[in-house]
């Protein structure tokens, strides 16, 4: 184990329970979630080391920090799927923070559970000492639940008895007008703003132009709602949607095909990566949109506007939804020429174009 690098990091409480649940634990097939950086599956490589454990992610950026963080463990893989990689397991570990997402935390908790064997043992972890809301949930897959309040938290542990009588399908899809148009999405529990169209997202649509043949770029596509709107703005609009999250790029996939947009691509990237199978599309776009998340000091709106620096092409527009307008306007400025700010909604849409 990399004990320095580790070292360096926050162990979120959750993850601290779930390493301590697993302190006594034997299993040859082990699955986990983490809210931290694959910390509980490090543990279990270390202490297990003929065990084969799994670490799953959603997300591709911290799926790749874990694989470089537990490079040294031949025995853990690092897993950044749409869902819980198939295959029976003899343990799942799945640490819950407080404030996630519930929807998100009950489709993981039943995929989980269905991947363990028959006997196979489940453990969850709550930051919360008086939980009872993840008590309930799990409460919903079996009787037989050993709960252990601790300092920080709870710890739940429960052996499978049987299986699963159905699996509750978390997908949603929903409708939304743009002009003329109506333009289906589909969304999943852990992709921005599920169920719904996001006001930030309305407003990139009201001020964006698109023309007929032009080919789009949508930087952090969440659920595709303002690629597949650009798709169907006019004739042969070529779509390429990009996002970190596994599951974004599953729905954006799926609401290209619901529309008919045969123009539609999609690709995982935590880095703005534009290669499309063999094809480096830098330079190839008319358009690049945008709809940057407010975390992470925006470091990740960078991200988002280096890559549209990288795939317009000379003249392409840049079209950028932000309410923290003061460092957005800024840096486009530093990268883009004829920089416009319009108030929409609440939002500052900011346009750019490029050099």
């Amino acid at each position: 184990m990399d004990d320095r690098q580790l070292e360096n990091l926050r162990n979120p409480p959750a993850e601290r329970l779930a390493i301590n649940a697993c302190a006594d634990v034997q299993a040859e097939q082990i699955l986990c979630r983490t809210v931290g950086r694959a910390q509980t599956a490090a543990f279990l490589a270390e202490t297990l080391p003929q065990s084969q454990v799994g670490c799953h992610f959603l997300d591709l950026y911290p799926a790749d920090d874990a694989r470089e963080l537990t490079q040294n463990f031949p025995n853990l893989h690092i897993h950044c799927s749409p869902d819980l990689p198939e295959g029976e397991v003899d343990l799942f570990v799945l640490p819950v923070a407080r404030g996630g997402e519930a929807e998100l935390t009950r489709e993981f908790l039943q995929q989980g559970y269905d991947r363990l064997k028959i006997g196979g043992m489940l453990i969850a972890t709550s930051d919360n000492r008086k939980d009872v809301w993840l008590h309930h949930e799990i409460d919903k897959l079996g009787k037989n639940i050993d709960r252990t309040p601790k300092r920080h938290g709870v710890t739940y542990r429960m052996k499978k008895l049987k299986p699963l009588k159905r699996l509750r399908d978390f997908t949603a899809e929903f409708v939304f007008r743009d002009g003329d148009n109506l333009v289906q999405a589909v969304s999943r529990p852990g992709v921005f703003s599920h169920r719904r169209l996001d006001l930030g997202a309305r407003a990139l649509m009201e001020v964006m132009q698109i023309h007929s043949g032009e080919h789009v770029l949508d930087i952090g596509c969440g659920a595709g709602t303002v690629g597949l709107a650009a798709g169907l703005r006019a004739a042969d609009v070529q779509v390429h949607a990009i996002d970190s999250n596994a599951r974004a790029v599953q729905c954006a996939h799926a609401g290209a095909h619901l529309n008919g947009l045969s123009g539609f691509t999609t690709g995982l990237t935590a880095d703005g990566d534009l290669h499309d199978e063999d094809l480096d599309r830098s330079g190839t776009f008319d358009v690049a949109v945008a709809n940057p998340p407010y975390f992470s000091h925006f470091q990740i709106a960078e991200i988002f506007l280096q890559t549209a620096r990288r795939g317009l092409k000379p003249g392409g527009r840049l079209y950028l939804v932000t309410k923290h307008p003061e460092w957005a306007v800024a840096r486009t400025e530093q990268l883009f020429t004829d920089v416009i700010e319009q108030d929409v909604r609440g939002y500052t849409v900011i346009t750019g174009i490029q050099a």
